[in-house]
């Protein structure tokens, strides 16, 4: 298992996490998983141009 493949799987386990569906986190709206989205979004994109 690659390194890339290892944090690609890595942040989507941290973006499931931070979805504001359990009650404490409600009020944190969706900022914190949008940061995890966009640094995803980074991820994937470096790991299909091969650059990762």
């Amino acid at each position: 298992m690659s390194l890339g493949t290892l944090l690609l799987i890595i942040l989507v386990l941290m973006l499931i996490g931070v979805l504001p569906s359990w009650p404490h986190s409600r009020n944190w709206g969706y900022f914190p998983s949008g940061i995890l989205g966009f640094v995803l979004i980074i991820v994937i994109i470096l790991f299909l141009t091969g650059r990762m």
